[in-house]
């Protein structure tokens, strides 16, 4: 029992360390010293994060950041030489990001790059993630096998991780409150599955693509109001497979304009939205009444809709703000309880646990 209980350990701390890399968190969870000195741990540590083959690798100043200190770690965890050692190719691999001539971290800032959220939620393997054993191995001989991340239920995209855009938009990049409702709606796949979803500044596409990807919506529209994020979301669908796919629209839609009377007599078309979702779509107190005024115009057009909003408090008055234009609008604000979880429980994705994410259900009164 209790050396399945280390190797469990040993699964879900490699498994964690990977997660958090390959989503470029700012800080890993570096796996004990006693896995990092297994030969067989380096070696998929290698495959799964370093190798000139990883699909979707994370950014060169990443690499080498993370990099050293993992290579630090492992030298500082081996007392036997003679038994253990560095992988020569995790040497190799950071000899070679040495030589690198980096961008600073003022452009690497503005570059795009790959980030993959991992949806542990769907995940069927109790949390062993990306780093797996083919089997239980003979004491003193663990052999370990990397299982590749495509065959992990994620979510990749293109993203500029800086907070604001040159172009002044925020919407290249994945926000919590986008993360949080995604694992909302994972526990409450019903509310999409089999129906036509409309989510409000969509961004880089995350919750667009959970939908239509893993929760069997039957149709999406992801709209923003950014031409540039627009122009972006087919991108973010090349990366999970829904190129040419019918199930995700990407439009433009500004708040506070009229949806029907201008260039179609019956917006979208005439098909109905059963679901209206956005994520951190209530930051700025100067946009809240048109986004109020848009989803009251939803709600009028269709009016079983159900509309659910992750909102990321922030500053508690521009929240506020949030809830008296929906009470001006006819709109009730129901919270769901679903807080955000501690990040030493998280396991994918993962998010700041510091500020707090409201679920809001909005409802005609």
């Amino acid at each position: 029992m209790a050396r399945t209980t280390q190797i469990k350990r040993k699964h879900m701390q490699i498994a964690r360390f990977c997660r958090q890399y390959l989503q470029l968190e700012p800080v890993v969870d570096f796996p004990d010293g006693e896995y990092l000195c297994d030969a067989s741990v380096q070696e998929t540590l290698y495959e799964q994060l370093f190798s000139e083959d990883v699909k979707h690798p994370a950014p060169p100043r990443y690499q080498l950041r993370i990099l050293k200190e993992l290579v630090k770690r492992i030298e500082g965890s081996i007392e036997d030489w003679d038994q253990y050692g560095l992988s020569d190719n995790l040497y190799t691999r950071l000899s070679h990001l040495l030589s690198l001539r980096l961008p600073s971290e003022a452009d690497a800032a503005q570059q795009k790059c790959y980030v993959t959220y991992h949806l542990s939620l769907l995940d069927q393997t109790l949390g062993v993630g990306s780093y797996a054993h083919k089997q239980d191995p003979e004491p003193g001989r663990e052999e370990a096998s990397s299982v590749s991340s495509d065959e992990k239920p994620h979510i990749t995209l293109l993203e500029s991780r800086n907070l604001i855009a040159a172009s002044g938009t925020t919407g290249l990049r994945t926000w919590e409150a986008s993360l949080h409702l995604g694992q909302y709606l994972l526990t409450h796949p019903s509310l999409v599955r089999g129906k036509r979803v409309l989510e409000l500044g969509a961004g880089t596409g995350y919750v667009s693509i959970l939908c239509a990807k893993y929760l069997e919506a039957k149709h999406v529209i992801a709209t923003d109001g950014s031409d540039e994020v627009v122009a972006n979301l087919p991108d973010s669908l090349f990366l999970n497979g829904l190129q040419g796919s019918d199930a995700v629209q990407p439009m433009e839609l500004w708040w506070g304009h009229a949806l029907v009377g201008t260039e179609e007599a019956q917006w979208n078309g005439g098909r109905e939205v059963d679901v209206v979702l956005g994520a951190d779509i209530t930051y700025d107190k100067s946009v809240i009444p048109a986004l109020v005024a848009t989803v009251e115009e939803v709600v009028d057009l269709f009016p079983k809709v159900e509309v659910v909003i992750a909102a990321t408090e922030r500053n508690r008055e521009t929240y506020e703000s949030f809830l008296r234009v929906c009470e001006g609008r006819g709109l009730g604000v129901v919270h769901a309880e679903f807080p955000v979880p501690p990040r030493s429980e998280q396991t994918g994705p993962f998010y700041n646990d510091l500020m707090p994410i409201h679920i809001c259900l909005l409802r005609r009164r």
